[in-house]
């Protein structure tokens, strides 16, 4: 019986350009509840974490945006998750910034001895207080999910790390911070920037990706931001980067991990309408979800 749990997270709070909140129902707009009844035996779609209106605060300490928020609903995704997953679900959250990934990890990694990540994004997502410029957290949740950070973010569901730095794949990187880079090296994360994927191709970076994964955990979480894309692809991002992974590399992807049976749940982020050109972006994650779940052309 396979079943999936839907979750909306439309939190705009881990940075700066509004819209993001809108991007679970740009989502639902496209059609994935739709797309996916056919891929499942039951879909349930349970919503929105509510969010409300707040207003942005900078905390004084740490210079960090929203902090005492972002942990707060993050907290309380995780939990949902956390339900979704005890119930027998498939998790999918639906973002929001790139930040709810602290929650989604908090409530997944419960349920696994060595969680493994694919975090499909042209940014790294490894930034601290010390090393963001902007105190931006939706930069920060793979640290964060590290337990390296503010310890308000990182004991989000109560214990830390989620993860450990040897069970993450990075892809699709093309723009990291210095102190990023640095952390990259230190603690020995794989990562294939656009470079690797260019001069590999992208068959080989699943592979490679697949064959490392499948050796060291018992659990797959993606975390797909819609900007590891192409911009022409997927335009409505908050930090779009020029030089991306194309629509049909990204499908390719998508479907080499369905066929790995890997992934053990997903969440889809930073789609935001709106930047976007006729909810094209909304409708392309929904397309890989479809290419994620199993679709197949014939």
């Amino acid at each position: 019986m396979k079943k999936l749990s839907i979750i909306g997270m439309p939190m705009d709070l881990g940075q700066m350009r509004r819209g993001v909140d809108m991007g679970p129902s740009a989502i639902r707009y496209a059609g994935v509840v739709e797309r996916l009844r056919n891929l499942f035996d039951e879909v349930h779609d349970l919503g929105d974490i509510p969010i409300g209106r707040p207003e942005v605060v900078i905390d004084e300490q740490s210079n960090l945006r929203n902090l005492h928020l972002v942990a707060e609903k993050n907290e309380a995704l995780s939990k949902e998750v956390d339900q979704a997953i005890s119930s027998g679900s498939f998790p999918l959250v639906l973002g929001g910034d790139h930040s709810i990934a602290i929650g989604t990890l908090a409530g997944v990694s419960k349920h696994y001895k060595s969680l493994g990540v694919i975090w499909y994004d042209a940014h790294g997502d490894l930034n601290t207080a010390e090393t963001s410029p902007s105190g931006n957290i939706h930069g920060m949740p793979l640290a964060v999910s590290l337990g390296i950070g503010h310890k308000m973010l990182t004991s989000v569901g109560g214990f830390e790390p989620k993860i450990k730095p040897e069970n993450i794949v990075l892809i699709g990187a093309r723009a990291l911070d210095e102190g990023e880079k640095e952390l990259i090296k230190e603690i020995g994360i794989k990562v294939y920037t656009m470079h690797e994927i260019d001069r590999l191709g992208m068959t080989k970076v699943m592979e490679e990706t697949i064959e490392y994964l499948k050796e060291r955990t018992d659990g797959v979480h993606l975390s797909l931001d819609l900007d590891g894309l192409d911009p022409h692809d997927a335009p409505g991002v908050g930090t779009p980067v020029t030089g991306g992974i194309s629509y049909r590399e990204s499908h390719l992807a998508m479907e080499m991990l369905a066929e790995s049976k890997l992934i053990t749940s997903a969440e889809f982020v930073e789609v935001n309408p709106i930047l976007d050109d006729k909810n094209k972006t909304a409708s392309v994650a929904v397309a890989l979800m479809g290419s994620l779940f199993g679709e197949k052309l014939l």
